[in-house]
């Protein structure tokens, strides 16, 4: 009866921390969905706004989920990953009654804080429950749900909004993450604490130095290229990173030590999932406008329109382990990268004409290269590090992970920006949003203008992916395959 008990509260803990990863992924994607109703809102955000809107989160989740985990070995697990849902659900409420921009960013960030809390201490709480037998079937459950949580974003994020007002997204994630926080605290273990201290320079550095990057690449198009503002964000971000390289490689206990870098297979296999990541997240963006600008689809048919991308990684994730073996990892990545980026170039020839069942099929072109190359990569930074620095391994994946969405995100809004505002009539060239063109010129001119600029931030992101892809190749050759 004992081991029947244990086996139902190790199902019921996986089942929750499965939630939590859900949660916390899911809001990454989800916001995309809000961008034309937030465009169109009293807020009246600017083209630039926008972009910041969606990676204030992501950039703070992808920097500080490192120092997340690491908080959670010394502070005790279940206490951060319980911190970490409060403040998503606090960042939540204050981006929900926010009455402008400024508080609505500063919501977004404590939002993103949190999910860096409960990432990576969801997956620590479960390894210290489970049983040793146990721990490959719960790891490879809790991985899926990194991947399935951007489905349920879009689909979720998409029945929540229907509601009208992009308000209701972040006012139902609040009482979501108290929910979850409640089953946290009373079925979680308490696990051992360790005196690892944090290190907090290098949080602080690697946050300012991805924040002025951005910067420069976001408020392009607005300010102009030669700008003190977009000129300073690049200078201060290629200083800060070089600030941050020197103090990880003094610090007894770095964030993330620089010399990781030094082995290969690693550092190829960091920029790809860089690059996929840069991809997917750059079409996130695009997509959930261009279902609702151009195909006129409502928000939930628009949050239900990325599921064929998600129909190879469901039906072909597990055969990838034996094409590997069969055929190597280096044609394996290959065939990866020349599938999203073949993906991304079909999808940028779409337009208002397109039958969705046409833009569908370039989804699923898209997904069979997302779901070659996952697997893959994150086998290879997992087996290029010992079993020791496996919490290493697992951040280094998140971050580049959310890394590379926030600079998609980034490059395709600028791009998008650049272009549609080159394409609309003269006189409403001043308009960086949809819904500020809409007001100066007719739907038949400013639909297509944003067709044009999507297509155009599709065929850069295309491009981009399969020359990093090329370089990953070039860089990786030689690098052994993960074990099955």
């Amino acid at each position: 009866m004992s081991q029947v008990l244990t086996r139902v509260s190790h199902r019921s803990l996986l089942t929750v921390m499965c939630a939590c990863v859900v949660l916390v992924v899911g809001m990454v994607a989800a916001i995309n969905l809000a961008v034309p109703m937030l465009a169109a809102s009293a807020l009246r955000p600017s083209a630039s706004a926008l972009v910041w809107i969606v990676d204030t989160y992501v950039v703070f989740f992808a920097c500080l989920v490192i120092p997340g985990g690491a908080a959670g070995d010394r502070f005790g697990r279940k206490g951060v990953l319980l911190t970490g849902l409060a403040l998503f659900a606090a960042g939540a409420l204050i981006s929900a009654v926010a009455p402008g921009i400024p508080l609505l960013l500063a919501g977004r960030a404590v939002t993103g804080i949190g999910a860096a809390a409960v990432l990576p201490n969801t997956l620590a709480v479960l390894l210290h429950a489970v049983p040793a037998d146990r721990k490959g079937p719960v790891i490879a459950t809790w991985a899926s749900m990194t991947g399935i949580g951007g489905v349920i974003g879009n689909a979720g994020g998409g029945a929540i909004l229907t509601g009208g007002s992009w308000r209701w997204l972040f006012a139902a994630a609040a009482p979501i993450a108290l929910v979850l926080a409640a089953l946290v605290a009373r079925i979680a273990p308490v696990s051992a604490r360790h005196d690892r201290r944090l290190d907090v320079p290098g949080a602080v550095l690697l946050v300012a130095a991805s924040v002025a990057l951005l910067l420069g690449i976001v408020q392009g198009p607005e300010a102009g290229w030669g700008s003190p503002l977009v000129i300073g964000g690049f200078a201060c971000s290629a200083v800060l990173f070089a600030v941050w390289a020197v103090v990880e490689l003094k610090v007894r206990h770095p964030l993330l030590d620089p010399r990781l870098f030094r082995i290969a297979g690693l550092r190829s296999a960091c920029l790809g999932m860089t690059a996929i990541f840069f991809g997917m997240f750059a079409l996130f963006y695009v997509n959930a406008s261009f279902l609702q600008y151009a195909k006129g689809f409502g928000v939930l048919w628009t949050g239900l329109g990325i599921i064929p991308l998600t129909v190879p990684i469901i039906l072909g994730a597990r055969h990838v382990g034996r094409l590997t073996a069969r055929i190597g990892l280096t044609a394996v990545t290959a065939l990866a990268f020349g599938f999203v980026g073949a993906g991304l170039l079909g999808l940028s020839t779409s337009d208002t004409a397109t039958p969705y069942a046409v833009y569908a099929a370039w989804l699923v072109v898209t997904g069979i290269g997302v779901t070659l190359v996952l697997p893959t990569l994150s086998g290879v930074i997992a087996g290029s590090l010992p079993a020791a620095q496996a919490g290493v391994a697992t951040g280094l994946q998140a971050t580049t992970r959310e890394f590379g969405s926030a600079l998609g995100v980034a490059v395709i809004g600028t791009v998008l920006t650049a272009r549609f505002t080159a394409a609309l009539p003269e006189d409403a060239r001043s308009a960086h949003t949809v819904a500020e063109a809409l007001t100066r010129a007719p739907a038949d001119e400013v639909i297509p203008a944003f067709v044009s600029g999507a297509d155009t931030g599709l065929r850069v992101i295309g491009a981009a992916v399969l020359v990093l892809g090329a370089l990953v190749i070039l860089r990786g050759r030689g690098t052994r395959a993960p074990r099955p």
